[in-house]
């Protein structure tokens, strides 16, 4: 048997006198073993010898140091005992035991400190441990530490009594003490492997309640030392400890990840029962591989490497065939390598045990966790490959769940992992699973699954299948279920997923697709999003091979437009249709001028006065919007000015009549807004290389067919680009045609209580009087300067000036009317009242006023001499009444 020898010194304290001796020593080793009579005296002398003396030296075996009661007389002589002499020095400890153990080559030696008086054996000494200082507890497991290094299975008749002392020691206090305990549990598990196990359970439960002690180097050795504890005892603590482990993996010092790693590695590859664990312990390891250390990544890598060929290699007869015969997939995911056979193998025959528990931390509470689990999830699938089918009922639900998390790294990580079911799953199946979730309420979730799984799929594999998907996505359930952004972003990236893989496969979706994107464009989001459908708009293009995405609305607007359509007898304000049917017609540019047949047909239907009056507004608005660009949109084939009195006629003046109310007031001031822009539009504004076109002065049968009977118009020129003038006509027949229905509204429309609306009322009142004018009899001249003589008190500035525009056009008509002799009375009223507005504050309405007054002056220039002298006198100033009557003056002498 090996024993060990203890030497006592004092010489620690030589330099010290006697009083500053924290501790007395009781005698000295005499040869008859008994100590020394007590006393005071004594110990000083006793001490004072020993201060010049050499170490005495005694051979004591083991089991005296471990369990012995020590009545050995040389034994009780060895362990000198000691009593505190200055408490208050208590961390200076004495006197010190040098231990060596003899044997098994070199000598090492330990220190610890002097042990207290009636020093019972070492594990009673250790378990009791609360009264000893820290220093000494360190000393005695150090003591134990190098018992069991140098001995070895030599002590495992005291394995109970080193259990005991572990026990205590892994629980103390003093960070120090639990670190030296570990290597002990450590050293212990590999110095006597085939009687550990009847202990090694013993020491879980103080390990675990030190595994998340606050220092990370406690930490790491804890973790080592259940490592051995487990690998060299009782592999059914596994159960226990691995809750702690898995918890230890989201530990922010590396270290600590590292070792944890490293045991897992070590148990999968080496642990007796591991077949029995590999479900339990694979997805430890699996989850360091996205560690943000990438030395801890390499090792779990290098580890399931090892792993993976040691099982291979134990089952190479099951495996023979797919050795031989195995063929790698033509599509994988790109920027990853293929894990070995063995890896794959054990992953797929664990799956089934794995993917409960897993599916389960994915949507747990904690951030960490879910993260964590979705890392996992996607390292697992890629190992499974076509193993994935018979899961997909669990998966789904899953990433269904995931894909709808709230942190950005789950859901990037679970549509990573639905990819991949697109990749090695069939799309028979993996479609057939998903499409049922369409059918119910679709979630944006699901679309985003759906849209993964086309992105991993290849595209030989997924054409049979395109037109599925694009009738599934094309169904109003699923593209207009919802306004929300977000549901639409993922349903634009299904969009765009389909066009990347499936190419000119699409061209056979090619309508259904644009019905989806028109739909995403159509809900009231940001203009980034609309971008983005415009550029999924030009890749579809692209990949049929067209220009643009205008030749995409030129090959389905008839069909566009009759999906629309189809009830818009029963649209509202809240009918998706209506957001689409602006899209349509908004969006496709020139193309909508190949179909006004629909179009125009859509508006009179929807904008009849008894239909909702939020939706009239809204198509009104798209009307104007058209009509600012005629010759870029509606009008860009020039076919619409034979819809010109479809439009006046039927659809502007039913919704010009006053109804009650701010909406039927809003709608009053758009239909007037597109009036303007119908007779201010391009197609109708006098531009350059102008051509002169007269009018017959007679009625005549030689109008354009559609006009209906014979219309009196006065012989006149009008400037219009020679390829405007047809289109003119046409304009000028219509305003002819509703002028009797249309003015008495537009002159109503002067008194609204929307500025822009008077605005446009007065200027469409001067076109109206341009073109027909002429032909107003005595009522409605009276009832026009009337209604247009109050807007020069408008507050609007603007409105007073178009007024004062609109008086002087009126003159004008006057002057070549047959009525003008019945007119003296009111030419006079209007001459008063305009000069009072000749004094206005405004100069600008001065100046204004001035141009109507002169040109009104050539009706009854003597009648409006006399207005004038009867008031300049009045005015503050009459520098714009002698100016009028200089004009007056110069036309008379101009005329003789």
């Amino acid at each position: 048997m090996l024993n060990c020898v203890i030497f006592v010194s004092s010489t620690s304290h030589q330099h010290l006198s006697l009083s500053q001796r924290p501790f007395a020593v009781r005698g000295k080793l005499g040869r008859s073993g008994q100590s020394p009579p007590r006393g005071s005296e004594f110990r000083k002398g006793k001490l004072d010898d020993l201060g010049g003396e050499q170490p005495q030296t005694l051979f004591i075996s083991p089991s005296e140091v471990m369990t012995a009661p020590l009545r050995a007389q040389k034994a009780r002589t060895a362990l000198l005992r000691s009593r505190t002499v200055c408490p208050a020095r208590e961390e200076t400890a004495g006197a010190v035991i040098h231990v060596k153990v003899a044997g098994h080559g070199a000598p090492a030696a330990v220190s610890l400190p002097f042990p207290q008086p009636s020093h019972p054996p070492l594990a009673a000494r250790v378990t009791q441990s609360g009264s000893l200082l820290p220093g000494l507890r360190l000393g005695l497991v150090q003591l134990l530490g190098l018992l069991l290094q140098r001995c070895g299975a030599s002590m495992a008749p005291y394995l109970g009594d080193i259990a005991r002392i572990l026990q205590a020691t892994l629980l103390d206090h003093y960070a120090e003490v639990r670190r030296e305990s570990c290597s002990c549990a450590a050293a212990c598990a590999r110095a006597m492997p085939e009687h550990f196990h009847l202990q090694s359970e013993s020491l879980i439960k103080p390990l675990m309640q030190t595994i998340s002690h606050q220092h990370y180097r406690v930490r790491v050795d804890v973790i080592q030392a259940t490592g051995a504890v487990i690998q060299f005892g009782n592999a059914k603590s596994v159960d226990d400890v691995l809750s702690h482990l898995a918890q230890r993996l989201f530990d922010e010092i590396p270290k600590v990840r590292h070792a944890v790693t490293t045991v897992i590695g070590e148990w999968l590859l080496h642990l007796r029962d591991r077949y029995s664990y590999f479900h339990k312990l694979i997805p430890l390891l699996l989850g360091s591989f996205t560690d943000e250390i990438p030395e801890n990544t390499k090792l779990a890598q290098t580890y399931w490497e090892k792993i993976g060929l040691q099982w291979e290699k134990e089952n190479e007869e099951d495996l023979k065939d797919k050795m031989d015969f195995s063929v790698s997939p033509s599509h994988y995911p790109k920027g990853e390598t293929r894990p070995g056979l063995g890896c794959r193998e054990l992953v797929s025959r664990n799956l089934s045990k794995i993917l409960p528990g897993l599916c389960h931390d994915i949507t747990d509470w904690v951030e960490s966790t879910r993260i964590k689990a979705s890392q996992l999830l996607y390292t697992l699938l890629l190992h499974a490959e076509d193993h994935i089918t018979q899961h997909m009922e669990l998966l789904l639900r899953t990433l269904y769940q995931a894909c709808s998390d709230e942190e950005s790294e789950v859901v990037k990580n679970s549509v990573q992992a639905a990819e991949l079911i697109g990749t090695f799953v069939s799309p028979k199946v993996s479609l057939k699973l998903i499409t049922p979730a369409f059918e119910q309420t679709p979630k944006a979730s699901c679309v985003m699954v759906l849209a993964a799984v086309i992105r991993g799929s290849p595209k030989e594999i997924l054409q049979p299948h395109v037109t599925q998907l694009g009738n599934t996505l094309s169904q109003a359930g699923v593209c207009q279920r919802s306004e929300e952004v977000f549901y639409m972003e993922q349903l634009l990236y299904c969009i765009q997923a389909l066009i990347e893989v499936c190419q000119e496969d699409c061209k056979e979706i090619s309508l259904q697709l644009m019905k989806v994107l028109v739909t995403i464009m159509a809900i009231p989001s940001s203009q980034d999003l609309k971008e983005k459908v415009e550029i999924t708009m030009s890749s579809l293009a692209e990949v049929r091979q067209l220009e643009s995405f205008h030749c995409l609305y030129k090959q389905h607007i008839m069909q566009l437009l009759e999906w629309v359509s189809v009830s818009c007898e029963g649209w509202t304000c809240y009918s998706p249709e209506v957001l689409q049917f602006e899209v349509i017609t908004t969006h496709s540019g020139p193309v909508i001028g190949e179909a006004l047949d629909d179009f125009v047909l859509v508006l009179k239907t929807c904008l009849q006065p008894n239909r909702d009056p939020q939706m009239r507004l809204k198509l009104f608005t798209v009307l104007s919007q058209l009509l600012q660009k005629a010759s870029e949109t509606i009008n860009s084939q020039g076919l619409f000015p034979s819809y010109l009195e479809t439009v006046i006629k039927d659809i502007l003046a039913p919704n010009l009549q006053w109804h009650a109310g701010r909406t039927a007031a809003a709608i009053r001031a758009t239909a007037v807004l597109c009036l303007w822009a119908l007779i201010h539009c391009e197609m109708l504004s006098p531009k350059e290389n102008k051509v002169e076109f007269r009018l017959p002065a007679q009625p005549s049968p030689a109008l354009p067919v559609g006009v209906g009977g014979h219309l009196l118009v006065p012989v006149r020129t009008l400037a219009l680009p020679c390829s405007k003038a047809p289109q003119f006509v046409w304009f000028f027949l219509n305003i002819l045609k509703v002028k009797d229905e249309l003015m008495p509204q537009v002159i109503a429309s002067l008194d609204e209580d929307s500025k822009i609306t008077r605005l446009m009322a007065c200027r469409i009142v001067d076109v109206f009087l341009k073109v027909c004018g002429r032909q107003f009899d005595v009522d409605k001249f009276k009832n026009t300067y009337t209604e247009v003589l109050k807007r020069l008190d408008d507050a609007s500035s603007d409105v007073r000036l178009a007024a004062a525009h609109t008086l002087a056009n009126w003159f004008k008509c006057l002057k070549d009317s047959d009525v003008k002799s019945s007119m003296e009375g009111h030419v006079e009223f209007l001459y008063q009242e305009l000069l009072v507005h000749l004094d206005d504050p405004d100069e600008n309405l001065q100046k204004a006023v001035l141009e109507v007054l002169k040109e009104g002056s050539i009706l009854y220039p003597d009648l409006l001499v006399r207005e004038i002298e009867g008031v300049v006198h009045k005015h503050q100033t009459p520098v714009y009444c002698n100016q009028l009557l200089h004009h007056i003056q110069s036309a008379k002498e101009s005329a003789l």
